[in-house]
Parts: C-alpha cells; structure tokens; sequence
C-alpha cells in the first residue's frame, strides 16, 4: 500500500504536471536567455543563465507549481480525512497514519518535485537558446560548450538541495494544516489557504537562506 500510495503521488505530482511545466519552462527560459543575451558584452552570457536557471528560478518556480497544483490538493485530501473521520479509523485498525498518510506523501511528493526540477532546467535551457537563435543566430555547438564549461557541480549541488528542501517543506506544511482541520468541514479551505501561503513563504526563506550559504 505504501509502495501503491508513492507512485500515484509521483504520478499525480511529476506525470500529470508536464503539461504545466513544459510551457512554463519554455517560456522562463526564452525570457531568461532573451534578456541575457543583450548584455552577453558585458557579462558573461552562459554562466549567468546557469545561475539563473539553475540555481534560483528553476527550483522556485518548480516549487510554485507543485504549491499550486498539488500542494492545496494534498492538504484537501488530509483535512476531509481529518473531518470524516478517516484518520480515526485507520488508528482503531492498528495502522500509523504517519507510515500510510505522511511518509508516503513526504516521499512521493519530493521525489516528484526533484524530476519536475530537473525536466524545467533541460526544458529552460534548450527552449530559451532556440528563442535566442531564432533572434541572433548564436551556433547550437558554441552555446552548448559554453553552457557545459559553465555549468558547476555547485550549481547542480544548490539546484537540487533546494529542490530536496523545497519538497519536504511544502509536503510538511500541507500535511500540517490538513492535520489541524478537526471536525469543521468549512475548516478545510482555510487551512488549504493557509498551507499554500506559508509553502511559498517557507521556499523563499530557504531560497535565499541556500543561496547565501553557497554565495560565490
């Protein structure tokens, strides 16, 4: 059952997100590498669009995503357990709800939310250079050597400490506020309010708070 709990959470947080992600990377990393490359002159064009990526807006906005389209529904699904009852239940049977309810979606979610990372930084990167080759005509071969000599094993170090952070913060955080509904059904779109609010705040914190620890 925890197995079967896992994979419906990846699937749910990971497969049925593509169709959000794909775009939204694209049209990150088409902005990102448009804006950049006018100033390539001055600075240097590939390692910035890696710390840009990379670092902070591939796991930032990976996080929003998952906030908005699973992190509310997590938080839904525990606070109609918590009012009909559901939770109760599964303690008179003997089953820890933290092994069946919590560390299922701890583990599914942030799993999920570490592939959804990795997908929007290839997605970013490759989508934002044919933006830029279709205006400046920048050679493929030249762009992609000066992204790989660029690319640190740092920046893939911070990317996915974030990614790590984020997961278990946002899937503790719904899981907590679907916890605390009690019996009161109109409890339930509060908390899912609430979780989605202090999720972001929480990734922003530890979004600079990472950045800083790892500042160059």
């Amino acid at each position: 059952m925890v197995r079967r709990i896992v994979t419906e959470q990846i699937y749910f947080t990971a497969v049925q997100a593509l169709a959000v992600i794909v775009p939204v990377a694209l049209l990150t990393g088409s902005m990102i590498l448009l804006q950049v490359s006018k100033v390539s002159v001055q600075y240097n064009f590939s390692r910035t669009a890696i710390v840009l990526i990379i670092r902070e807006l591939g796991p930032i906005v990976t996080a929003l995503v998952v906030i908005l389209r699973t992190a509310t529904a997590v938080t839904i699904e525990i606070g109609y357990m918590r009012v009909l009852g559901e939770l109760e239940a599964i303690e008179l049977n003997g089953i820890d709800p933290m092994r069946i309810v919590f560390g299922p979606r701890l583990v599914g979610l942030t799993t999920a939310l570490v592939c959804l990372f990795v997908v929007f930084d290839v997605v970013a990167i490759a989508g934002g250079y044919v933006a830029v080759w279709m205006l400046t005509r920048i050679p493929l071969d030249n762009f992609m050597n000066q992204i790989i000599k660029s690319l640190t094993p740092t920046d893939l170090i911070v990317g996915l400490i974030k990614a790590v952070s984020f997961g278990l913060v946002i899937t503790s955080t719904c899981l907590q506020r679907g916890f605390e509904v009690g019996k009161r059904i109109n409890a339930v779109p509060m908390a899912t309010s609430k979780a989605a609010v202090e999720s972001f705040l929480y990734c922003m914190v530890i979004n600079v708070f990472v950045s800083l620890v790892f500042y160059i």
